[in-house]
């Protein structure tokens, strides 16, 4: 059966639990469209995240689509990411220690890659099932926008995985972890788990995005 590999990261910065990986650890075998969810758990740190990636795309049969998590604290909602940058420069150290400065990711690689995945159309399908969701223009330049990147870049370059769609979305904090915050919204576990199933539906069923407003002015 073809897989969809969804990876998630291990906690960082303090945290306990990081929601990406519960949310792709709950899907993991779920099978949709006929496709089967692959989860797996990638490292918060620079380097060892790709590398992990790159065993796990390494084993079995190729996919038909590949999504990374993250957690993106500071939002609200449900984010497909538009497009990653060839760049790593980390405000805070990652779970190695490691804290990179304005360093690419791929040296000599492209400037940015776009994701391919329908991202409008997918965020428009979460809010017809009353689920928070918005493009993103920025993925930020810390281990999420490094797998990004790395990711589209082994899609655009590998031949055995020409062809096969790919991107990254963040989601945002649990509950456990907005009560840190007052003020700020929260999503639950079980709607995290029910947007990434509409969002993978939507990924493996639309071929070609929408075109309507999804920018922002900053």
């Amino acid at each position: 059966m073809p897989r969809i590999l969804l990876s998630g990261f291990e906690p960082f910065d303090r945290d306990t639990v990081n929601p990406s990986w519960e949310v792709a650890r709950a899907l993991d075998g779920w099978q949709v469209d006929g496709a089967t969810v692959q989860a797996v758990r990638l490292p918060c740190v620079f380097g060892e995240a790709l590398e992990r990636l790159d065993a796990a795309l390494a084993v079995g049969e190729r996919p038909v689509l590949v999504i990374g998590l993250g957690l993106a604290g500071g939002r609200t909602e449900v984010t497909p990411e538009r497009a990653a940058l060839n760049v790593d420069d980390a405000r805070i150290p990652d779970n190695a220690g490691r804290q990179p400065v304005d360093r690419p990711v791929v040296a000599q690689g492209p400037a940015a890659y776009f994701s391919t995945l329908p991202v409008k159309a997918i965020v428009q399908a979460l809010r017809r099932e009353g689920l928070p969701a918005s493009v993103s223009n920025s993925a930020g330049t810390f281990v999420c926008n490094h797998v990004f990147y790395g990711l589209m870049h082994r899609l655009a370059t590998q031949a055995g995985l020409q062809g096969v769609r790919g991107g990254f979305v963040h989601v945002p904090a649990l509950p456990e972890q907005a009560a840190r915050m007052p003020g700020m919204p929260s999503l639950g576990l079980e709607m995290q788990v029910q947007a990434l199933r509409v969002l993978l539906q939507t990924a493996l069923t639309v071929q070609t995005d929408l075109r309507e407003q999804g920018g922002s002015l900053h």
